[in-house]
């Protein structure tokens, strides 16, 4: 596939040789000794419970819920697409709506279940909030389909770029390096760091930088991680800009032989009390088979670390509505679906290898 050609970077702290960089490289055991046996392993030899058994309760608002809906409300549309309402205006995170998070929508992870809002349905867009340029956070044909929906689109280094090649308006993007960021609308935006990589193909690995995101709506302060590894950043944005109501943190896609990319679920945990957040809401699961643990274990291993910590967890299911001001711990809806009941519930067919 061609790619849009990225900007040159290179006066970014992070940039050298055309390649954007981790401030800490990985050392022994921080990735796997072989690429190849990785994807083998991931196409061929996965476990069991990878993939829900069973269809994934979501619950779907209407627009005139949406509309009704009071300021500092968040709903998780999966994977780490949020919808956020903050000074009457709605701000999307990372959307991904394609039914596979891949090059193609052939072949690649699967969604479990459908988005709780559809595309075509999600309300006018002040603003898409960008980490990276990973599949499962940055789907062309969503973009494309917000390119006259959405007023702003916030990116880190060159991850702007590929959206202008997408046709996103020039005047929409607004791209940043760590530490930097903008206000729109009385909010406060910052580009935070995140040790993580990016590429979309086999030539352009790291030609583009990833981060978090600090959003501040007056005193209160929301942290969204994309994705990371665990690392000493985290109690440095704490420090910068803490303490955070909420962090949206990823658990979900991890593994022992990629810690560098991506937190086990203790770490997690470990990256909310660095913050120094308040209410953990876990991201970047229940969604796309991207790993080798249960489709549901990063839920059960993160609550249970919390727990023992005595960190505050909110899972909602899909779709449903968390007040950002008063969180709830939510109800375990991956255990078991939804009573049938339940209104305004909905199912979606589980992915399943065909």
């Amino acid at each position: 596939m061609l790619q849009p050609r990225i900007g040159d970077y290179a006066t970014s702290p992070q940039s050298r040789e055309e390649r954007f960089h981790n401030p800490r490289p990985p050392g022994p055991g921080d990735l796997p000794e072989s690429t190849l046996r990785v994807w083998w392993n991931f196409l061929f030899n996965k476990p069991a419970g990878t993939v829900p058994a069973a269809p994934v309760p979501i619950q779907r608002p209407t627009r005139a819920e949406l509309d009704a809906a009071p300021d500092r409300s968040l709903y998780r549309l999966g994977h780490s697409t949020v919808l956020m309402k903050l000074r009457g205006q709605w701000w999307l995170t990372d959307p991904v709506f394609s039914e596979r998070a891949a090059p193609v929508q052939f072949f690649g992870p699967r969604r479990f279940h459908a988005p709780p809002i559809a595309l075509d349905a999600l309300p006018p867009i002040r603003a898409v909030i960008l980490s990276h340029d990973h599949y499962d956070h940055l789907d062309h044909a969503a973009i494309r389909a917000l390119g006259g929906k959405a007023a702003l689109f916030l990116a880190p280094l060159g991850v702007g770029d590929r959206l202008a090649g997408w046709g996103i308006a020039k005047d929409k993007i607004r791209q940043f390096d760590w530490w930097q960021g903008t206000e729109a609308d009385g909010l406060r935006l910052t580009a935070t760091p995140a040790q993580h990589f990016s590429g979309r193909g086999f030539t352009d690995g790291n030609r583009t930088l990833w981060a978090s995101w600090v959003i501040q709506d007056g005193d209160y302060r929301l942290f969204f991680s994309g994705d990371s590894g665990y690392f000493k950043g985290f109690a440095e944005i704490g420090q910068r800009f803490g303490p955070f109501d909420l962090t949206l943190l990823e658990t979900g896609a991890y593994n022992a032989q990629w810690p560098y990319v991506h937190m086990h679920p203790p770490e997690t945990v470990q990256a909310h009390q660095d913050l120094r957040g308040r209410w953990l809401l876990p991201i970047h699961n229940g969604t796309f088979d991207l790993g080798m643990h249960a489709w549901d274990e990063p839920f059960e291993q993160v609550l249970r670390v919390a727990t023992e910590r005595g960190v505050p967890v909110a899972t909602p299911m899909m779709g449903e509505r968390v007040d950002m001001n008063a969180p709830r711990e939510g109800s375990r809806w991956w255990r078991a679906p939804a009573p049938a009941a339940a209104p305004q519930a909905a199912t979606a067919h589980a992915a399943r290898a065909r």
